[in-house]
């Protein structure tokens, strides 16, 4: 478990440019290293307003997309193209503009798929995904993955892990379906926090004043049931991105007093 480390941002703009930017850097390092990368997504506002920075951004072409697998934290278990969806947002902000291998990209099933409205069924054959994609340096049953990214909602979930919801009590599956989530759509697929923690290092976005309360309260010591953001751990590192509006409940000994 990595202790959470804080990065400030003046404001949601420069935020999300300074994360797109290490995310080129971290992606770039492992394809160099490795041959490829392996990322997952996260929707919402700040997961697309990266995704947008870039897409913006002339270091991406330093990225070999080809040699990239991307997946996705969560996504609402709606119908295949369907505005709310998470993949959809983000073709529409990235993908769509990058030379990406279809092979590669590893959406979530629709509810209009091949597993109908079985959202439990779904989230099984995603699971079984991940497991085929893991190889024997992995040491279980999802991939390691380079970067995991997460946005933090008002009231401190990730991915669709909600506060004392069933998935966020999940400690054996990687995926799962979510029936009856307090945030519309109520039905979901989401990864468990064991998934999560497979990643070499997890980033967890957070800009806007409605966000201050939800990371004060992760980062004070609370139990992932009540906080699931607080649950969430990269194996190597655990970056905190915000703006200062989210990170104006904060004690200001947890971050260097310059914003970056």
């Amino acid at each position: 478990m990595s202790t959470p480390q804080l990065v400030v941002h003046r404001d949601k703009e420069l935020m999300a440019q300074a994360a797109a930017a290490r995310l080129i850097t971290k992606v770039v390092d492992a394809q160099a290293s490795r041959g490829h990368a392996s990322i997952v997504l996260t929707g919402g506002r700040n997961g697309n307003g990266l995704l947008a920075a870039l897409a913006a951004a002339p270091a991406r072409d330093a990225i070999d997309w080809g040699r990239l697998d991307l997946w996705w934290g969560d996504e609402r278990f709606l119908p295949e193209g369907d505005p709310e969806r998470n993949d959809t947002q983000a073709r529409e902000a990235l993908l769509d503009s990058v030379p990406l291998d279809p092979k590669r990209v590893h959406t979530m099933p629709a509810s209009d798929g091949p597993y109908g409205s079985d959202a439990d069924a779904a989230a099984a054959a995603y699971a079984e995904e991940l497991a085929r994609a893991a190889g024997p340096e992995n040491h279980g049953a999802v991939p390691t993955f380079d970067v995991l990214m997460l946005g933090v909602g008002p009231d401190t979930h990730v991915a669709s892990l909600f506060p004392e919801h069933p998935a966020v009590r999940e400690t054996e599956r990687t995926v799962v379906g979510v029936h009856g989530a307090p945030k519309p759509p109520p039905t979901r697929i989401t990864l468990t926090l064991p998934a999560i923690r497979a990643a070499r290092e997890v980033w967890l976005l957070a800009a806007g004043e409605d966000k201050a309360e939800a990371a004060a309260i992760a980062l004070s010591g609370a139990g992932e049931l009540q906080a699931p953001a607080a649950g969430a751990h990269g194996r190597s590192r655990t970056l905190w991105l915000l703006d200062a509006a989210a990170a104006s409940q904060l004690p200001r000994s947890l971050y260097p007093p310059a914003l970056a």
